[in-house]
């Protein structure tokens, strides 16, 4: 059983109790965990319990290619708790909304207190959209992407839409809505990068061709900071009304629960983790994804980092169990791909100076993107 202690086993290997591993959240570094208990085996003597809020894990890339009419709505989807029965892990639906590392203890938001020797989190971070924008019942916030999908698929065919965020998360996003396969007629997408433009981080080359395939498409771009005010969606002085749908893509921030637990963070409140993941303060916990900071590099949120940290994560978790130092590193290669979906059947693709466009890159996107889900709902067909 999950047990709450004062001070907590010591990790050692002489310690024949039973341990107990808490992951906190369903993110794409836990579900490679997941993946590697199934392959390798559990640790030994180890009772791993999953806290998710969500039994599926949604994949966020597969989701303008929905709203485009290009993939069914549950096409991107994860069964966490079928990959839990399948690695021997307890599935336990809630969302975490406090830690104390020095208790070893989390409490979800339905009340319940779960007790851990050794923890790992991959929450991801929260909207910040009425934070930066202010409130407003039309403003919907990609984070976390589960409800978004469901807010957008509950709601009738916006006619005209905002999008507050010029990252790779909102360009795809507007082109997907401009692209609304269950709309009449091709909703009017307004853009608002903010200050530092279009797609900043990606190389000129891409920038000029998400710029050209916007004014192709009709889409408004405004190079401003969006903001509320009066009742009114404004990119700075200029107004956008009238809007029917305001999404706002506008990164993370760090969960207040963070921030409140104890845990050494960065100054944005993120868990701050060295090399091998381990939180900087408490090493009983480790953390990955967007609800950590590398101290000892600068890392984008993105989930390409999270994908490819997870199975150090999964090495290191096995490591401090077992009462040994972690040793694997996760170590960015010095270039990602990045295949944007422009929503009218084409797409972009990005690999540092390097650019591309067109059909075929869109094609590669959908067989990267569907054989990454594919390998998960393999691993779960027998649990």
């Amino acid at each position: 059983m999950l047990r709450a202690m004062e001070q907590g086993p010591q990790f050692s290997s002489d310690n024949p109790a039973q341990r107990a591993l808490l992951l906190v959240g369903g993110g794409h570094a836990h579900v490679a965990v997941l993946a590697d208990w199934i392959g390798r085996g559990p640790p030994a003597n180890v009772h791993t319990v999953l806290l998710t809020p969500d039994r599926h894990l949604r994949y966020s890339g597969m989701v303008p290619g929905w709203l485009a009419g290009q993939h069914a709505r549950d096409e991107g989807l994860v069964d966490l708790a079928a990959l839990g029965r399948r690695a021997g892990v307890e599935w336990v639906q809630g969302r975490c909304i406090a830690l104390d590392p020095q208790a070893r203890m989390v409490t979800t938001d339905s009340g319940r207190a779960i007790g851990f020797d050794c923890a790992s989190l991959d929450t991801g971070g929260v909207g910040r959209a009425a934070a930066i924008l202010g409130e407003d019942p039309r403003l919907i916030d990609i984070r976390p992407i589960a409800d978004f999908v469901s807010r957008i698929a509950a709601m009738p065919a916006p006619r005209r839409v905002v999008v507050a965020g010029g990252g790779a998360g909102g360009v795809e996003l507007a082109f997907g809505l401009r692209n609304l396969v269950r709309a009449d007629a091709r909703p009017e997408v307004s853009l608002v990068t903010g200050p530092d433009g279009l797609l900043p981080g990606f190389s000129q080359a891409v920038r000029t061709r998400a710029a050209t395939a916007l004014v192709r498409q009709g889409i408004a771009l405004h190079l401003a900071d969006a903001r509320l005010a009066g009742g009114a969606i404004m990119a700075d002085d200029h107004s956008l009304e009238p809007a029917d749908l305001i999404v706002a893509a506008l990164g993370s921030a760090a969960p207040q629960w963070v921030k409140d637990s104890g845990l050494e963070t960065d100054a944005q409140g993120f868990v701050l983790v060295d090399a091998h993941q381990q939180s900087t303060s408490h090493p009983h916990i480790l953390a990955a994804g967007d609800v950590a900071a590398r101290a000892d590099r600068a890392l984008a949120r993105s989930g390409v980092h999270a994908v490819f940290a997870g199975p150090v994560l999964a090495a290191n978790l096995r490591s401090v169990l077992a009462g040994k130092a972690p040793r694997r590193t996760y170590k960015p290669r010095w270039n990602n791909l990045y295949l944007l979906n422009t929503g009218d059947g084409s797409a972009i693709a990005s690999y540092g100076p390097l650019s591309a466009e067109g059909r075929w890159v869109l094609a590669l996107k959908h067989r990267i993107d569907k054989r990454w889900i594919a390998r998960y709902a393999a691993l779960a067909e027998t649990a």
